[in-house]
């Protein structure tokens, strides 16, 4: 069976899953160490058959997996795995359709050194935005196949990021509208009744940072930075971090600046 990438592998792949005992992706010298993969999916069959796919490859373990957010939240950090293979849409988890993107974003601010892949059935631009935003190093359909994914989870394993920058200009592009709106033309005015602190950390929200990077570069609390994005949010009018970020994004685009998106 075939299966769509969403964004291109950094080299073709011609292989089938029955090559794959003859592909150079499927060898990992003796003396390295396997790449530690945990899988997140509500759907047991899906689950299940990554594990079994993945298991079959010299040079991978999977050290544990979850059919829910709180199950991964929980068993991810104990596991210490170095790719996340997760589920963007996790059935009705009260995180909303993009739950699986959540968990990464709070498993990066626990483990900024985990490569979190993200797999789902739906080409959806918004959820490859709200992913890059969130830290993943890749984007895949489900319909991707064996050999494909294979090569993907081995891809962020070595820190290469597989998310192609010209899709997601593309992406960004297309989430930050059409031009200039008379209610874009009030955002600027939204933005005064920030702080000056708070502008700051709307800026680093804007590149992509988690809570605790963000509380790092700034030198605050992980929970005041928390509190602060509540605050910012409700001052905006805005239910969700990367609507803040989109906005902002707009605003410095109409002003001749380039946000810097962190991938």
């Amino acid at each position: 069976m075939h299966i769509l990438v969403r964004v291109p592998f950094p080299e073709p792949i011609e292989h089938g899953v029955n090559d794959l005992a003859k592909s150079p992706l499927s060898t990992t010298p003796q003396s390295a160490a396997p790449v530690r993969v945990f899988i997140l999916d509500d759907h047991e069959v899906v689950r299940r058959g990554v594990r079994d796919l993945l298991e079959a490859q010299d040079g991978i373990e999977v050290v544990g997996e979850a059919s829910d957010a709180r199950e991964a939240l929980a068993r991810v950090p104990a596991s210490r795995p170095q790719v996340a293979v997760l589920d963007v849409r996790l059935g009705d988890d009260p995180r909303g359709d993009h739950a699986g993107i959540e968990v990464c974003r709070e498993l990066r601010a626990l483990m900024p050194e985990l490569a979190c892949l993200m797999l789902t059935s739906f080409d959806d631009d918004e959820a490859l935005f709200d992913a890059i935003m969130a830290g993943a190093a890749g984007y895949v359909l489900k319909q991707i196949n064996g050999a494909d994914l294979i090569a993907a989870v081995r891809t962020v394993a070595s820190g290469t990021s597989m998310l192609d920058p010209r899709t997601t200009a593309r992406v960004m592009a297309r989430l930050r509208g059409p031009q200039q709106t008379p209610a874009e033309e009030s955002e600027a005015s939204e933005l005064d009744q920030l702080t000056t602190r708070e502008r700051q950390i709307l800026d680093l929200i804007g590149e992509g940072l988690t809570n605790r990077e963000i509380a790092e570069r700034l030198f605050l609390a992980e929970k005041t930075v928390k509190n602060r994005i509540s605050s910012i949010l409700a001052k905006l009018g805005v239910g969700r971090r990367i609507h803040a970020a989109m906005l902002v994004g707009r605003i410095k685009d109409r002003q001749g600046q380039t946000p810097v998106r962190r991938i």
